[in-house]
């Protein structure tokens, strides 16, 4: 996500940022480099031009000349007006006041609405709301069956359309559904088309007028550039939409879309969709994203991934088996899959400050290593689990058969797990955080430290 465009602007940044004084001169340079990396990443020109304006207007005026680090001052307008770009801070559904939150889903066929739908369902569930689920795309074919079959994978409810019914008289009959099975959001799946025509248009003024929602989000596939950001207007300029969801922006590597739509539409993006999982969508953060693109990391949303997938006590309990060293190879496999379920180590890795983009990009991250140590616990008794010095040659050699790989990846696992006990029971005892950081460092593979 942004990886192009990050390479290219902190590259830029970082001559900067060695400037002991700035001059109209040597910003108009810097912004000559940063529209170039604007402009590949598919950043539509209007936009370019006037978040460059911007820049340049509060880097040559007193903020910067009265800074005692200027090109580091320079780097926080930069910050600031890629923020600003992308909307100042997230937004979150507007909530109803008297009965369900309505919520339309609508965009062109292929962005992705239906598995949104499913995504956005997934993320407010987990946050306390009762979704209810309205498949109103009676013209794809299986649009319908797809709604049902991720309702169901997520134990929730779903109306019961058919084809031969009128989209706008579902959406009616689910609205009073939800009100008397005391359901608080109604997600309303919407037809799409290939392009725009006055027939998807008039369905979806109907629905509106009548059903009278608190969002209409536009769903959006980010790959496609200012192709989405052209939609999106057009969709706006017919409906006054309330919100972007942008998908399949964990492919995206420009995020053109992303810069662009909501200058474009005056509308936040409110969700981003990060993989095909139903549990990958996100909350837009702008000033996150913004840090994310100038290399500084994004250490909120990884907060929050970790507190998604760990309880207070679960946290407390590891770190007390370290401090014990009673920690098993049972409790580094829940670690270890835990882990998995919030993302790729490179992405993992590209949210923590100081992250070199350049290298991570060329960085061999093999994934598949995760499963092979997967297999290799999962291919030992209970007891060995649980007492790794129980591990001889012979059993070592039993568990290479059972697990699929050498002896040697055997010794290696275990001669790794022994190292890292030793280092976190030494960490969980240490109090100077600088200390500690440097410990963490040094447990990290030498690939890895060069990140840092």
């Amino acid at each position: 996500m942004f990886e192009n465009l990050s390479q290219k602007l902190t590259t830029t940044l970082r001559k900067v940022r060695g400037q002991g004084r700035l001059t109209e001169t040597n910003i108009d340079e810097s912004l000559k480099e940063v529209k170039m990396a604007l402009l590949e990443a598919d950043v539509n020109f209007r936009v370019a031009k006037a978040f460059l304006r911007s820049v340049k207007s509060r880097a040559i005026g007193e903020e910067v000349q009265g800074s005692l680090t200027p090109g580091q001052q320079f780097i926080k307008i930069v910050n600031d007006e890629l923020t600003n770009m992308m909307g100042a801070s997230n937004e979150s559904l507007a909530r109803s006041e008297n009965g369900p939150t309505v919520v339309m889903v609508v965009g062109l066929q292929g962005a992705g609405k239906t598995s949104s739908v499913g995504k956005l369902a997934n993320y407010h569930a987990q946050k306390g709301f009762s979704p209810y689920l309205v498949p109103a795309d009676v013209y794809r074919p299986a649009a319908i069956d797809q709604l049902r079959i991720l309702a169901d994978s997520l134990h929730l409810p779903c109306h019961p359309s058919t084809k031969d019914q009128n989209p706008v008289e579902i959406a009616l009959a689910a609205l009073e559904s939800a009100k008397i099975n005391n359901l608080d959001l109604v997600l309303i799946d919407t037809a799409g088309r290939l392009h725009i025509d006055s027939q998807l248009m008039d369905e979806l003024h109907q629905m509106r007028q009548l059903v009278n929602p608190q969002e209409i989000l536009f769903v959006a596939d980010a790959m496609t550039g200012q192709d989405a950001v052209n939609m999106a207007k057009s969709f706006n300029d017919e409906l006054d939409l309330t919100g972007i969801l942008l998908t399949k922006m964990d492919g995206d590597a420009r995020g053109g879309a992303a810069l662009s739509i909501r200058a474009v539409t005056q509308k936040p993006i409110k969700f981003i969709a990060v993989g095909e999982k139903l549990e990958n969508l996100e909350a837009f953060h702008p000033e996150r994203i913004a840090s994310r693109i100038l290399g500084m990391g994004d250490l909120l949303s990884l907060i929050e991934k970790v507190e998604h997938n760990y309880s207070q006590a679960q946290a407390l309990e590891i770190q007390d088996k370290f401090r014990r060293n009673e920690f098993t190879l049972d409790d580094f496999r829940d670690q270890l899959r835990t882990m998995r379920k919030m993302g790729s180590m490179k992405e993992l890795m590209g949210m923590l400050p100081g992250v070199d983009s350049n290298l991570l990009k060329n960085a061999k991250v093999d994934e598949k290593q995760f499963n092979r140590i997967d297999a290799i616990i999962s291919s030992m008794t209970r007891d060995e689990r649980q007492n790794h010095n129980l591990l001889n040659g012979s059993r070592r050699q039993r568990i290479a058969v059972g697990s699929g790989v050498a002896v040697n990846d055997v010794n290696r696992l275990m001669k790794q797990f022994t190292q890292m006990r030793k280092m976190m029971n030494k960490l969980s005892k240490t109090q100077d955080p600088r200390k500690a950081m440097q410990m963490m460092k040094n447990m990290m593979p030498p690939q890895s430290r060069s990140f840092m």
